[in-house]
């Protein structure tokens, strides 16, 4: 048996467990949704401390709580900001689309920690009422949204930005180091014109670099919060200076530029802010997939087929087939991608379907938003430490394949003309020889030396081919 102990809302009393700090709301929460067993993410729990001491702060300078119940209330929030009660939010995802149960949680485990605190035991009277000191000046429908924003900007900033640099910095130094590693480039999956091993990886740093500045978008998106509307943006109930007040501490405390929303009403009634940065999130799972997935083609094989990169051996890649390898980073950040690729699906639609003054899908567009981060976050980490840090340039077959490639002809064409050029293509594919060989027989017809044969066909010339200032 669970030991419990009665807790009372306005719907009545209810048996909560002795040792939870939350009340009735949040049980009641618990038993009208146990629906996924995903519980709304910490994040979140934690902005929402910071928001509630802010809060604290705001009501007692403005003379609306006393100062020794608002600081007491302020130190509990603190203690739910920083990670120390996460065991203590176990509402679902999938609960009332305003968040209100959650809001309520975090009321009531704050209300809780305030009794503790003053040495009252959690089934007596407390020094704060959760509605009526700890949500003193707010609503469910200004403080989740706020939450979500303050959550999706810390995750990018602290988490996701810092990871992106990490892969970032990786994919710059091979660039560096593969840059001596003539390759073949591809185009439709076909053989294109030579290139440089590290021009190739350059431009995939240069995708995560294009990242890293989505990031700080998204980050701009959500700067501005509903804090101070209240129930749909008018701000009943709750003083007039609170908004600037609680958002001044609130950029205090996080170094964020949070600012106070233009029209309150366009900021509870619309989550357009939160469809735009995972908008952008989406566009950097979408440079993560091509990445991943370019890498893994490169490195496909080991024999068998391109083979021009060598990628670390993490582990045994078959149960069936000895010393397989299998490219287990690529597919994991792609698997990542694929994620985040449905969670913009999702935030989409949540975006888009608040109707009237408030959107009901919020607890669903902040978990969505926050696992996004999470997932791209450990994935550029993981990518870069353990795949691309360890990536070896495989020069000889790099080398070879050059050699293999019809696309070699390209640079004969200002010699001897589209039309020649093409019949020696057309020549390498019946006889199996190369374009270098077949020129060599064919020296007399095309009207070349040997040495302008040789210098149109250097792969290093094609990979940086002169300026000449025209296309």
């Amino acid at each position: 048996m669970i030991e419990t102990r009665l807790e009372h809302d306005s719907m009545g009393e209810l048996e909560v467990p002795a040792s939870a700090l939350y009340g009735a709301s949040t049980q009641r929460a618990v038993e009208n949704f146990p629906i996924s067993g995903e519980v709304v993410a910490p994040a979140l729990i934690h902005a929402y401390g910071l928001i509630k001491e802010a809060a604290a702060l705001a009501n007692a300078e403005l003379k609306m709580l006393p100062a020794e119940l608002a600081e007491g209330i302020a130190a509990a929030a603190r203690e739910v900001a920083e990670g120390k009660h996460d065991l203590h939010f176990p509402v679902d995802v999938f609960q009332t689309g305003s968040g209100t149960s959650t809001n309520m949680n975090v009321n009531e485990v704050i209300a809780n920690l305030c009794s503790r605190s003053a040495g009252e035991s959690l089934a007596s009277r407390k020094p704060a009422h959760p509605n009526d000191h700890i949500n003193l000046g707010q609503s469910s429908n200004d403080t989740f949204p706020t939450a979500i924003h303050l959550a999706t900007c810390l995750e990018l900033r602290d988490t996701l930005i810092p990871a992106l640099e990490c892969l970032q910095n990786e994919l710059s130094a091979k660039a560096e180091a593969f840059h001596p590693v003539l390759k073949i480039g591809r185009t439709h999956l076909m053989d294109a014109t030579p290139m440089r091993l590290g021009q190739e990886f350059s431009g995939y740093a240069k995708q995560v670099e294009r990242g890293i500045d989505r990031a700080h978008k998204a980050i701009r998106a959500l700067l501005e919060v509903p804090l101070g509307g209240t129930a749909i943006g008018t701000g009943l109930n709750r003083h007039p200076d609170f908004p600037d007040t609680a958002i001044h501490f609130l950029r205090e405390k996080t170094g964020l530029e949070l600012h106070r929303a233009e029209n309150p009403f366009e900021a509870q009634a619309a989550r357009d802010a939160l469809v735009e940065a995972h908008g952008q999130l989406n566009t950097i799972a979408t440079s993560l997939f091509k990445i991943a997935n370019d890498i893994r083609l490169l490195g496909s094989g080991p024999r068998c087929s391109l083979g021009e990169i060598k990628l670390p051996a993490l582990q045994p890649g078959s149960s069936i087939m000895p010393g397989k390898v299998n490219p287990v980073l690529c597919e994991a950040v792609t698997m990542v991608a694929a994620r985040v690729f449905g969670n913009q699906a999702s935030v989409t639609f949540c975006g888009a379907n608040g109707q009237f003054e408030l959107n009901t899908f919020m607890p669903l567009l902040g978990q969505c938003m926050l696992e996004s981060i999470k997932l791209l976050a450990g994935a550029s980490t993981a990518f870069a430490e353990k795949c691309v840090a360890g990536i070896v340039a495989d020069r000889e077959r790099c080398e070879e394949l050059i050699e293999l490639s019809l696309s070699m002809v390209t640079s004969l064409v200002p010699l001897i003309g589209y039309d020649k050029a093409a019949a020696i293509a057309k020549a390498s594919v019946q006889t199996g020889k190369t374009v270098r060989q077949l020129c060599r027989e064919q020296l007399d017809e095309l009207a070349i030396s040997n040495e302008q044969l040789e210098a149109a066909l250097a792969p290093a010339t094609m990979a940086d081919p002169p300026e000449t200032g025209s296309q």
